[in-house]
Formats: structure tokens, C-alpha cells, sequence
């Protein structure tokens, strides 16, 4: 989801210093440009490391603008729950870089990614690479040294010149929901976002697809998919009052409710086990259930229950937090909005800790970088938006301020709105304008959860 070009949480965020922060400093200061897409930079450096790519195990590749992160965190669980051992590079970060490279089950110890870090500096000598391509090639390097049954890789940004796409046959490829976001480097349409995201394909590699709002963008996917002979997979997800039910060639599954908040959680998770179908591993239905129930993806519609900033709240009100930043993003929270009226949490679940209130009035603390667009993300929520308080991103330049996150709640027609120096400050200022209890959103950045996930602890 990003490339060094893109603000990143600072790698000392956290509780300390380590040895692999100054590492990581020194890296982004390889290549002068924000983002600069090309595989030959990272090709160039995978050479002169023996080609640790060429000797991974199974790989799923997924790319996608929404749910890419979701679904591999369901493709983690559901492998982990059978008993396989996984490694995944995700990106960005949310707190601490190490979220990015987990190896057979465990996020990245510092001392041995700051030992691979230095041996990726040294092989470069000095040329020009981004910090998301060099940290990618550190990521492949991990994996190819350490016995793995699968790897689950998401790309950074778009696909076709993505750092991730150096593997010349994975076992599986995935493309989630295609939205606009980096239109910048990625095109101005759908079709265009979707022929970047289309260039993960492999030939004679199955592609596994997740249904797209546009038929343009589902268009290109499938163009891409049959010029490389890459067999795309037929699947499907029903929604039902008590779960959900999944169908491909190989499974006919009835499931309950993911993990994972959100009604369009059903899909990442039935990407994740149309996927599973196509590696050469064993994964039984017993194991996709316990993988739904026990999947985790931080800053993406979770639940705080615990920590300074939820234990502030009077009781009866409930606290959450999505990383969410474009369309898609505001599009969904709006139905989860729409959800929670009916007493919803989870396109079905009764929404724990409510305190059976399916009326709870929906309170925003809201902050965005400069590079997204506010309205296509705040329009969709408005409607459900009761009091908005907006922040700056702590320690972002590219934040829109409080004050210009104000100026777009006011026109997308969210009358109680208002400056705030902190999340703490806005949280205070929402619940001392309150008399009942009410449920706060704090959303528009993953930036913003990774600080928030950081503040609370």
C-alpha cells in the first residue's frame, strides 16, 4: 500500500529505540524521488543477493486498493489454524516496521532484521532504491532463509511495477476491490488502476477475483487475466442472517460471521479461501472456520475495549478505529453505520458491548493526509454523522489540518464540527458535549491509527 515516497510511521515509533531504526533511517535516504516505480532497481539487488526470490515457498500474491490486508489476514489464519507454518510481508506499518515481515508465525526479531537490513546496504553499495523496495528484498531474503510451508505477499502500490512482483510463479495470485487511490502514479480510471493491479498475472498461474463495484475495472482484470492464459477462478459469497455462505469448484461451505468487523469483511474472506484452493497444501473446512474466528487486523473497524484512550469513555459508550482513507473506505463504514442502527456489528452479529442500544449516535474524530481525497471518503458517512471533531495527523506533514478537515465536514453537510489539538482532546471534547452514550469513529488514515494504536497502548 505504499513505497518510500509515501509518509510512513516513523520506524522509532514505540516504546523504544532499536538496533534496526538507525538501519532504517539511513535507507530512505538511498533514492531522491517520493516514488519511483520500476522492478530494476530491486531486480538489480536481488542479483547481487543470489536471487533469495527464486527460493521461496508456495507464494499467494495480492494486490487490490481495499481488503488486500484483510485477506491475507484471513489467509494467515485459516493456514495457521491447519497447521502451516506462514510467512506474510504486509505494508505500511501501523506502529513499528517490524508488523511488516512476519516469519513462520512471528513477527521479525529487531537484531535479525537489523542484520538483514545492513546486508541488504551493503549489497546495494550506495545505488539508488527506494526504502520499500531494498525493505521488500530484506523481506524475501527472510523468507528464503527460513522453512516456511507458504508465503503470503501484498503489494505496496498498484502491482505491475510493484517491489512484490518479482516472482515469476506464484501459486496463486489475488486482485481485492478495486477503488481510486495514488491516481497519481496508478491512473485517473478504473480501468487504468485495475490494468496496474492486473500486471501481478502470471501465465498459467490462477487468478482468484474479488467482485468490483464498476464493471470497467472488472473488465480490464478479466482482458489481462485470458492474454496470459491465466485461468480465473469461479467462486461466490451469499450473505445470511447467521453467517455467510461461501461456493466454489471445491467447497460448499456454510460459515459464520468473520472476525473481522464489517459486512464486507465476507468477501476479503471468501477471496482468502478461494485462494486457499489452489495451494498445494491442506487446509480442511474445520480449518477455515477457526481461521474466521480468531483472524486479527489491527486499524481496520476494530474494537478498542481497553487502554487510556477507551478507558476515558463514560460507560455505555464504545470506541472504534479504521484505517480506511478513500471511497471504498467511506462507502463501507457507511454500511457498518447502517448496521449498527439495526444493532449490527458484524453484517449480523449482535454488536457486543452495545448495551442493546441500536440507537447509539455516531461521533467522528477524523484526520486525512493531503494526498487523499476528503470528500470522496467523508461523503459517504455524513449522513450517519452526528459531531465530527477533526485532528491533524501527529507528526505528518502531509496532514490536512484540523482547521481544513473542518471546512470539508461543513460541506459535505456535518454540522457539529470543530478543531481539535489531539485525539485525547477530541475524544474530551465529544463526550463532555454529551449527555447519553454514543459511539466514536476514529477514522481517515492509517497514519492516524498507527498513532492512535500507539497512544493507547
Amino acid at each position: 500500500m505504499t513505497d518510500a515516497a509515501l509518509p510512513l510511521a516513523n520506524p522509532s515509533d514505540g516504546p523504544a529505540a532499536t538496533r534496526s531504526d538507525p538501519v532504517l533511517d539511513r535507507l530512505k535516504g538511498l533514492h531522491p524521488k517520493v516514488i519511483d516505480l520500476s522492478l530494476d532497481r530491486v531486480r538489480r539487488l536481488l542479483a547481487a543477493l543470489d536471487h533469495p526470490e527464486r527460493k521461496l515457498s508456495p507464494v499467494v500474491h495480492v494486490a487490490g486498493t481495499n481488503g488486500k490486508g484483510s485477506t491475507v489476514a484471513f489467509l494467515r489464519a485459516m493456514l495457521e489454524a491447519a497447521g502451516h507454518r506462514v510467512h506474510v510481508y504486509t505494508s505500511p506499518h501501523l506502529v513499528r516496521f517490524h508488523e511488516r515481515i512476519r516469519l513462520a508465525g512471528r513477527l521479525i526479531d529487531d537484531d535479525h532484521l537489523a542484520a538483514l537490513l545492513e546486508e541488504c546496504e551493503v549489497a546495494n553499495a550506495g545505488n539508488p532504491i527506494t526504502f520499500f523496495e531494498v525493505t521488500t528484498v530484506a523481506a524475501f531474503l527472510a523468507f528464503s532463509r527460513v522453512p516456511a510451508d507458504v508465503v503470503l505477499l501484498e503489494t505496496g502500490l498498484g502491482g505491475r511495477l510493484d517491489a512484490t512482483n518479482v516472482v515469476d510463479k506464484p501459486a496463486v495470485t489475488a486482485v481485492t476491490r478495486i477503488s481510486y487511490d495514488h491516481r497519481q502514479f496508478l491512473g485517473e480510471s478504473l480501468m487504468e488502476i485495475g490494468s496496474e493491479k492486473a500486471g501481478i498475472f502470471k501465465p498459467g498461474v490462477p487468478v482468484v477475483l474479488a467482485p468490483q463495484p464498476e464493471a470497467d475495472a472488472l473488465k480490464v482484470l478479466k482482458l489481462r487475466a485470458n492474454a496470459i492464459a491465466a485461468p480465473i477462478q469461479s467462486w461466490s459469497v451469499e450473505e445470511r442472517p447467521d453467517g455467510f455462505r461461501f461456493e466454489s469448484a471445491k467447497r460448499k461451505l456454510d460459515l459464520p460471521m468473520p472476525g473481522l468487523a464489517g459486512v464486507h469483511q465476507i468477501t476479503n474472506a471468501g477471496v482468502a479461501i478461494a485462494c486457499l484452493d489452489h495451494l498445494p497444501l491442506a487446509v480442511d473446512d474445520d480449518a477455515v472456520r477457526r481461521g474466521l474466528a480468531t483472524v486479527e487486523w489491527p486499524g481496520r473497524l476494530q474494537r478498542l475495549t481497553r487502554g487510556p484512550l477507551a478507558e476515558s469513555l463514560p460507560p455505555g459508550w464504545e470506541l472504534w478505529l479504521d484505517g480506511g482513507h478513500n471511497d471504498s473506505a467511506g462507502e463501507v463504514l457507511a454500511r457498518q453505520a447502517v448496521d449498527w442502527s439495526r444493532g449490527q456489528h458484524n453484517g449480523g452479529q449482535p454488536n457486543e458491548g452495545s448495551g442493546g442500544s441500536p440507537a447509539l449516535p455516531l461521533l467522528l474524530i477524523y484526520g486525512m493526509l493531503s494526498s487523499k481525497d476528503p470528500f470522496e471518503f467523508l461523503g459517504p458517512l455524513a449522513p450517519f454523522t452526528h459531531a465530527l471533531r477533526a485532528v491533524a495527523i501527529p507528526g505528518e506533514e502531509a496532514s490536512f489540518t484540523a482547521e481544513e478537515s473542518c471546512e470539508t465536514a461543513k460541506l459535505c453537510g456535518i454540522r457539529d464540527h470543530g478543531a481539535a489539538d489531539s485525539v485525547d482532546a477530541a475524544l474530551a471534547d465529544l463526550v463532555a458535549g454529551r449527555q447519553t452514550p454514543a459511539r466514536v469513529l476514529i477514522c481517515g488514515s492509517l497514519y492516524l491509527a498507527g498513532s492512535v494504536l500507539a497512544e493507547n497502548g
